[in-house]
């Protein structure tokens, strides 16, 4: 599957916003955000007035560049969450939540949903006790997400359970354990609007769409 490979830093600031693409540097000092809070580029600091439409084109980018989907496939995700019963919006999030590579960042498997899409990619994660390696995998409730017992000793499964202690866990996930032995944890149920902490402001991006 195809996806961006250009510099990620670039991306937060022609959004206007952080992404947190890198993990923990996005917390850091380092962050090219913090040191150049305006767009890249030679007339970056020259832009001001946005249209109603380059609003909603800059918030579906942003979702777009937060989960790491190119637009084919995210506008596969709108259509089905326009087919699906509910807000059409909050339903889109959901289904973007629900990838695999988001599940493994949001349970604290990864510093980012980069690298959660690396672990998922080299075959690391298993669901239900199976290999999977495609991050678009969508879990279901009741659905195990775990490490698979031949990837325990990979030096990044070492560091990500060393410093797990720091990390905060949303409350659509239970039962975690990480341990030198065993790292899993459970999909409890779909997560709600309000424990999707993305800067998304969904209602324009299903404006866009339905232009």
């Amino acid at each position: 599957m195809a996806r961006y490979t250009g510099p990620v830093c670039r991306l937060c600031r022609r959004e206007g916003a952080k992404l947190y693409l890198k993990g923990d540097k996005c917390y850091g000092d380092k962050c090219a955000f913090t040191k150049r809070a305006y767009a890249p580029g030679q007339h970056g600091q020259g832009r001001k007035k946005v249209s109603e439409y380059g609003l909603q084109l800059r918030e579906k980018q942003k979702a777009r560049r937060i989960y790491g989907i190119l637009e084919g496939q995210f506008r596969k995700y709108f259509d089905r969450a326009e087919r699906t019963k509910g807000i059409t919006g909050e339903n889109l999030l959901v289904l973007l939540e629900r990838r695999l590579d988001n599940a493994v960042f949001r349970m604290g498997f990864a510093a980012s949903r980069n690298q959660a899409r690396q672990l998922v990619r080299h075959g690391l994660m298993t669901v239900n006790g199976r290999r999977v390696n495609i991050p678009s995998f969508q879990v279901r409730v009741g659905d195990v997400v775990a490490v698979h017992e031949t990837s325990m000793e990979s030096p990044i499964i070492k560091m990500m359970i060393e410093t797990y202690g720091s990390k905060t866990v949303p409350a659509w996930v239970e039962d975690v354990t990480v341990t030198p032995e065993a790292v899993s944890a459970k999909v409890a149920r779909f997560p709600s609007r309000e424990e999707i902490d993305c800067p998304i402001v969904e209602h324009l991006i299903v404006e866009l769409y339905s232009r």
